[in-house]
């Protein structure tokens, strides 16, 4: 069976240097606020180019903190409005609802399933002071207009970049190209630690104070709490795990490259469509966290792979303004997002797939019967 995630064939390459690293961390008897984290968090800076990293406990808190970090510096108050892609996972919205903001939802591009600022621009109001861009399934979600719509209006740009970490626009890694970024170390995740972590990378001095101390119960210096804060810390484990990892993201994310490129290349079947592929100037700024098909019949083309020893996964069934936590929104008119998530099917794209299973799979779904 082709399996379509399988963490322990993704983290046997590196098994002898987590177990060495995970014995070092229980023999120091240091297991928060130690060397390991702020070793990390330096190489992430070094590696994102960026000033400011600050380990949290997931992808979530991240981006709830920075949108906490902006509340607390009086650049958003409760009430103003948030765009984010409608077809996002729910997580983006949860971070915006839990700070008193607005979500505002709009529908994607077919193709890449990101925002453009074309959808963008007639969302925009008085109240909007934010954009979260998720750079979804590892597509980066960037042009020069960003940058310009967000100056033209007065907005913070957020990056969601837990799906598309070091994908690069032109020679800039993801996570660095808004004002601030969410990073998740989720396992699943194309840098996955071994349990939850996430981090927050900004250019902004003011704001990484902030989230640091947010994270640390509301705290700066032992016993004096500035803030009403939370516990949301990176963990020295983790960050001993993924310390080892990130020195060799890069040749994992070409590899995903290379198994999707394989399947646009290969894939040719009459009832199913494929994600745009970048172009030669930017193949870099896809890393492929997700391959996703589109079809009519998914539950049908699930089955067949099925029969074939292949599994697949639905990312994500329900988009967030059908689920009961957002009824107030269920009546959006969001025709783009409701057809993705009716008829997108992911299959296997992990680093660990060997050439036989990448034949196996491009020979499965052309054989579809449809």
């Amino acid at each position: 069976m082709i399996e379509f995630l399988d963490l322990k064939k993704e983290n046997e390459p590196y098994l002898d240097s987590l177990a060495a690293a995970a014995r070092e961390v229980i023999q120091s008897g240091r297991y928060l606020f130690g060397s390991r984290v702020a070793a990390f968090q330096q190489e992430l800076a070094d590696f994102q180019q960026i000033p400011h990293v600050i380990g949290v406990g997931n992808g979530l808190d991240a981006l709830k903190l920075i949108l906490r970090g902006y509340v607390e510096l009086g650049i958003l108050k409760p009430g103003d409005e948030v765009i984010v892609p409608s077809n996002t996972f729910i997580a983006t919205l949860l971070a915006v609802s839990a700070n008193g903001l607005k979500p505002v939802l709009v529908d994607p591009e077919f193709g890449t399933f990101n925002l453009s600022p074309e959808s963008v621009t007639p969302h925009i109001t008085k109240r909007t002071k934010a954009i979260i861009l998720v750079h979804l399934y590892g597509r980066i979600c960037w042009d020069g207009r960003w940058k310009q719509l967000a100056d033209d209006h007065g907005l913070k740009i957020l990056e969601d970049n837990a799906q598309a970490f070091g994908a690069l626009w032109r020679d800039i890694r993801s996570g660095t190209l808004g004002d601030a970024s969410a990073f998740s170390f989720f396992p699943a995740k194309n840098l996955g630690a071994l349990g939850d972590a996430g981090a927050v990378g900004t250019h902004d001095a003011a704001l990484a104070e902030i989230v640091r101390s947010l994270g640390n119960y509301g705290s700066s210096e032992a016993g004096n709490y500035k803030w009403r804060g939370e516990n949301s810390r990176m963990d020295e484990m983790q960050a001993a795990f993924l310390t080892i990892k990130l020195k060799e993201i890069d040749q994992r994310n070409e590899r995903r490259r290379t198994i999707a490129e394989n399947y646009l290349d290969q894939i040719d079947h009459p009832e199913i469509i494929l994600p745009s592929r970048p172009s030669e100037e930017f193949r870099l700024s896809h890393v492929w966290h997700l391959f996703t098909l589109m079809t009519t019949n998914r539950e049908k083309l699930i089955q067949h792979l099925l029969t074939q020893g292949i599994r697949t996964h639905i990312h994500y069934p329900i988009p967030p303004h059908m689920q009961p936590a957002y009824a107030a929104y269920k009546e959006e008119v969001l025709p783009v997002t409701e057809e993705i998530h009716q008829q997108t099917i992911s299959i296997p794209c992990r680093p660990s797939l060997h050439d036989e299973e990448i034949e196996q799979v491009i020979r499965s779904v052309n054989t579809y019967p449809g």
